[in-house]
């Protein structure tokens, strides 16, 4: 999809130093500081290439994004919303892990309107940053999503956990069924699905992954707006396919 906005926010993106080293304060706070897992830069490519992936296969299977039901706005602003979104929803971490959700809202609104400066003017500027900040507030594992672009976010976040970058934070070097599972999960794949718009095909390498899929994806599923939307499928190593779906009645 050709989508201008969505271009010219990338550049935008691209030169921002400040956010550069938001997202490298963040990581040095994550993993050198705290010892736990990746919240740098690569995770902000890896979420905001999956909230884009899952929210235009929504699209694609007749679901419409908040922002065009609640504010009549197109589907081009629903993608800026969930990549911003991707992009900011972690600097808080540059100020602390714990409630980073709510650092992360107060870094990021200035810097949303910093970066959507020359795309949106007003009130879409505000309705833009706005819905962007309740997607960063909202992707922590037990607040409610009230749009569609926040459950996406929420979602795509929780899909970096492969070979040992879990979302579900875990201390390097520890021997657990955190470490263990993480290391377990092998690939995932976001597909159109077969009854629902989208299917997530999670690879293990043995069944310790279900621990990530069970206590990280499913708590997430549970408490966005894509619950009814997503059938997720697993593979285990020399093991027959499971459709989680039905396993964990998500």
């Amino acid at each position: 999809m050709n989508n201008a906005k969505l271009s010219k926010l990338l550049k935008h993106i691209n030169m921002d130093t400040e956010l550069l080293q938001l997202w490298r304060c963040a990581n040095i706070n994550a993993v050198d500081r705290s010892g736990i897992n990746d919240h740098g830069e690569v995770h902000i490519q890896i979420v905001a290439n999956a909230a884009l992936k899952i929210l235009r296969l929504l699209v694609k299977g007749g679901v419409e994004p908040s922002v065009v039901t609640d504010h009549g706005m197109a589907i081009a602003d629903a993608e800026v919303i969930v990549v911003l979104a991707a992009c900011l929803h972690d600097i808080g971490i540059s100020i602390h892990r714990n409630n980073h959700e709510r650092y992360s809202v107060l870094v990021g609104y200035p810097k949303a309107r910093s970066l959507l400066d020359g795309i949106y003017e007003e009130p879409e500027l505000t309705i833009i940053s706005a819905e962007v900040m309740h997607a960063v507030i909202a992707h922590h594992a037990k607040e409610i999503c009230l749009t569609l672009e926040a459950g996406v976010l929420k979602v795509a976040d929780a899909l970096d956990m492969t070979e040992g970058r879990s979302r579900i934070p875990f201390e390097n070097g520890k021997l657990n069924i955190h470490s263990v599972s993480a290391q377990a999960v092998e690939s995932v794949d976001i597909e159109k699905g077969d009854d629902r718009p989208i299917k997530l095909s999670i690879k293990m390498a043995n069944s310790a992954g279900i621990f990530q899929v069970d206590e990280l994806l499913r708590h997430k599923l549970n408490s966005s707006t894509l619950e009814n939307h997503v059938e997720i499928v697993a593979k285990i190593a020399n093991e027959t396919e499971r459709r989680l779906i039905e396993t964990y009645n998500f």
